[in-house]
């Protein structure tokens, strides 16, 4: 067993007996699910755009190469800069470089769970730069020193009075306030951040190949204020997020509004596409792009390359009885749920992570609710498989799989294990698993395949 495999474990085990968290969760996911079901209502019909977005993602990852290069092309065309980076150090020395060219000791961030990926902000810390997260979500997850919860709702195992009461602690504000008044606190703390910092740090949503665009979408105006003050724009992005043409945005960001968080379109939608231009009177002086591989192109294998389409909406994280019962911070990787135990082990190295894709009931759900009905569930049984292939699995594992196949392919051999035997190795051999949370079971005296035998002779 490996070191994050126990980690996961032990963490799992403490969250599934936590009935106040898995109270707040519930609560948080079922909201959300109550506004998704509205906002499903926009589309005439639903199945088909979620087909043809699928499509669109296909046709994009098919040609990933190409469309690549045509961003490049294109961006810079538009006076950004654009950086190639192949491992997160890459990305980082990226950042630390512009950073030390600016002259900066501050940045501002927003929307960039690929941030979260590399562990931007305890680099910038290490080298004596203060990176502020502007979204109120990461704002509260930082001011706790917690990385973020969930893939699109940072803070949402905390309630309210969670939230008020952090504030109190680390902020010296009143306690038991409401959220309006949460909210008008951060608002003031951060503005003054925006004013201050020289560079403004973001992630993307989608890169546009036939414009060289940047799109970010956000519903508190936060990413276009990290976007504007600061005289330099970093969005640091992977690989995957592109679409061909501008023109998809129509169908992708209703899409991702409604799955993510029931709304027929986000707030505020912007696509960047450089560096301010003459007799533009906002946006910064200079714009750069860093394009993150970061282990991407490994999810380019055939069994799981489906993964690539996904818009990071967070819908298939809500479905998860897994995720509902442990949280987000059980998987011990930046994306968690079905998608995020379907990439990790790609991203970060599959004998290290390969205990995540069996962190699944393989219900289905995942796949169900995804809107571009990505096949969620067969990759992680794909994972499985090449886990196994690779003789990742330990000796005992294998043996016990072993014993296991040889039993269910043998009738002969079950009708030989009595109850008594099977009694034994459930609620004995395996007492520190299966028996652990449940009451013991007690296998009927005449098994089915006995009690038929003895119908067909009467």
């Amino acid at each position: 067993m490996t070191e994050q495999h126990s980690i996961f474990l032990a963490k799992s085990e403490v969250k599934a007996n936590d009935l106040e968290h898995k109270r707040k969760v519930s609560f948080n996911i079922q909201k959300y699910n109550d506004s998704v079901v509205k906002g499903k209502q926009q589309f005439a019909d639903l199945e088909l755009a979620r087909k043809k977005a699928k499509n669109v993602k296909w046709k994009t990852i098919e040609n990933l190469d190409k469309y690549l290069e045509q961003f490049e092309k294109n961006f810079t065309a538009n006076g950004g800069k654009l950086i190639w980076a192949e491992t997160a150090e890459e990305a980082l020395d990226a950042i630390l470089q512009i950073c030390r060219e600016k002259n900066t000791k501050q940045v501002v961030k927003a929307k960039s769970m690929v941030t979260e990926e590399i562990h931007l902000n305890e680099f910038l810390k290490e080298n004596g730069i203060e990176s502020v997260e502007t979204d109120l979500g990461e704002y509260i997850q930082q001011l706790d020193g917690e990385p973020p919860y969930h893939i699109v709702t940072p803070a949402m195992h905390k309630s309210k009075e969670d939230v008020a009461k952090l504030f109190h602690e680390k902020l010296g504000t009143e306690p038991n306030l409401s959220p309006p008044e949460i909210t008008k606190i951060a608002r003031k703390n951060l503005r003054e951040k925006y004013v201050t910092a020289e560079v403004g740090i973001t992630g993307g949503n989608f890169l546009l190949a036939d414009v060289g665009g940047v799109c970010v979408t956000e519903n508190e105006g936060n990413a276009r204020l990290t976007t504007t003050f600061p005289p330099t724009q970093i969005s640091i992005v992977g690989i995957e997020k592109l679409l061909p043409s501008i023109h998809d945005l129509q169908l992708f960001w209703p899409l991702l509004a409604t799955f993510g968080t029931g709304q027929n379109v986000t707030v505020y939608n912007t696509v960047f596409s450089g560096p301010r231009k003459p007799g533009e009177t906002d946006g910064p002086e200079e714009m750069y792009v860093i394009l993150l591989d970061n282990g991407r192109t490994n999810l380019l294998r055939k069994e799981v390359r489906e993964s690539m389409y996904c818009i990071r909406c967070g819908s298939c994280l809500n479905a998860c009885p897994v995720y509902k019962n442990i949280g987000g911070h059980a998987y011990g990787a930046t994306y968690s749920g079905p998608i995020g135990s379907v990439i990790t082990p790609h991203l970060k190295g599959m004998e290290e992570y390969k205990h995540l894709s069996y962190a699944s009931s393989l219900c289905g759900n995942c796949t169900e609710v995804c809107p571009l009905k990505i096949n969620i569930h067969e990759m992680l049984l794909e994972n499985r498989t090449i886990a196994a292939g690779s003789r990742l699995n330990n000796n005992m594992e294998n043996f016990s799989w072993s014993l296991w196949q040889q039993a269910m392919l043998s009738r002969r051999l079950m009708n030989i294990a009595g109850p008594g035997i099977k009694n034994t190795v459930v609620n004995k051999l395996f007492k520190g698993s299966w028996a652990q949370h449940r009451g013991e079971i007690k296998f009927a005296e005449r098994s089915f395949n006995k009690i038929w035998k003895d119908r067909e002779q009467q």
